[in-house]
């Protein structure tokens, strides 16, 4: 069945938008209802898709993985009023959309394969989102919103209830700006008693959501904020120490971890590579310099790729900088980032003798 799965994707991915659209347009015919879960403007979500099934389709033959995943998903989606008959839709779409593009690699072992994984993955998420009695999303009101850079913005909401999220886990968010468009953003604190959140959020390109949050958020702004997902922690039972790599915004789950293992005595050893094109980038490193000083367990390694005349930082990319130092066999290794420096990095480290299942990193990271 994975086998069948990856070929027949391989041949549909080169025309993956218009997979994408075929898949929408079908599903909208199937259940009109639908289309009032998704924006006016449908080119970013075509996009969104694509990347979620490429993550499923990798992840098909590692179960222990992506069943939590899905899981996840199913109760975040039910922020968008998903119910079980959209999945029989949804289902009835997707196998449509790749028979069509699959061409003659399409065969009836192919269809039965593709039907089997998707009961699979639609079960797993019908499962989790009717058990989970939480509220499908919070209202949280922007407290504070400081432009640290021309592209960069820091966000403090207060949410009305506190959001029960684990420190290196993200929430997908909806802001009044952007209806109907939810983005995944990293907190970048431990959870506190008072429940106040923090988002690091960079403008990209083409970025709806993150450019209208740098340049138009204003404090009493109320957004929502799906439940926590992701899988990036540290195990402090473990034994093993922890190295952190993180790229540009993907300090935020890093902050928050360290915030939360600052508030131990002992604690697993922390090596953190922060990088940058330039040092302006690493527009968190003096909070974590700080943190290094009063929490002997953690070193702190600055990296830029494109400002050599920086003194007290590493020259190179990450992905140079993390294996010049080692293969790190005997710590867990927890990435962040952008999804090309994840890959590079990823890659890199595997290449380097890294053990696969120490590394962890979580798949939404774009706007």
């Amino acid at each position: 069945m994975v086998r069948m799965i990856r070929e027949s994707f391989a041949v549909v991915e080169p025309r993956s938008d218009e997979v994408a659209k075929f898949f929408y347009g079908m599903l909208f015919s199937l259940a009109p209802a639908t289309r009032e879960m998704f924006p006016a403007n449908m080119e970013v979500q075509r996009s969104r898709l694509l990347r979620a099934l490429v993550h499923v389709v990798q992840m098909v033959d590692r179960p222990d993985d992506l069943i939590p995943f899905l899981r996840q998903l199913g109760r975040d989606h039910r922020k968008f009023g998903v119910v079980n008959v959209h999945y029989e839709s949804v289902g009835t779409a997707l196998l449509a959309a790749v028979k069509k593009y699959a061409g003659d690699t399409w065969t009836p072992q192919v269809e039965l394969a593709w039907a089997e994984a998707y009961t699979i993955m639609a079960r797993a998420m019908q499962e989790a989102a009717a058990a989970d009695d939480g509220p499908a999303y919070w209202h949280a009101t922007v407290l504070d919103h400081q432009r640290v850079s021309w592209d960069l913005a820091v966000v403090r909401l207060q949410p009305d209830h506190p959001i029960g999220y684990r420190a290196g886990q993200y929430v997908s968010v909806e802001t009044p700006q952007r209806a109907r468009l939810w983005r995944y953003y990293s907190p970048a604190n431990a959870p506190r008693d008072d429940g106040i959140i923090e988002f690091h959020i960079r403008s990209v390109e083409g970025g709806w959501v993150s450019r209208s949050v740098v340049g138009h958020t204003q404090p009493g702004d109320v957004w929502r904020i799906g439940p926590p997902m992701g899988r990036l922690h540290v195990d402090r039972k473990s034994g093993r120490d922890v190295l952190m790599v993180a790229g540009g915004t993907g300090v935020a789950p890093m902050h928050a971890i360290i915030d939360e293992m600052a508030q131990w005595g002992e604690n697993p050893r922390v090596h953190l590579f922060v990088g940058g094109r330039t040092r302006e980038d690493l527009y968190d490193l003096d909070n974590l310099q700080r943190f290094a000083m009063t929490n002997p367990w953690l070193t702190v390694v600055p990296v830029l790729e494109s400002d050599p005349n920086v003194r007290g930082v590493e020259q190179g990319t990450l992905a140079d900088v993390v294996t010049r130092y080692g293969a790190w066999e005997e710590r867990d290794v927890l990435v962040c980032g952008s999804p090309s420096m994840i890959r590079a990095t990823v890659s890199r480290m595997l290449v380097a003798g890294t053990p696969l299942d120490r590394i962890k990193y979580d798949p939404f990271t774009l706007d």
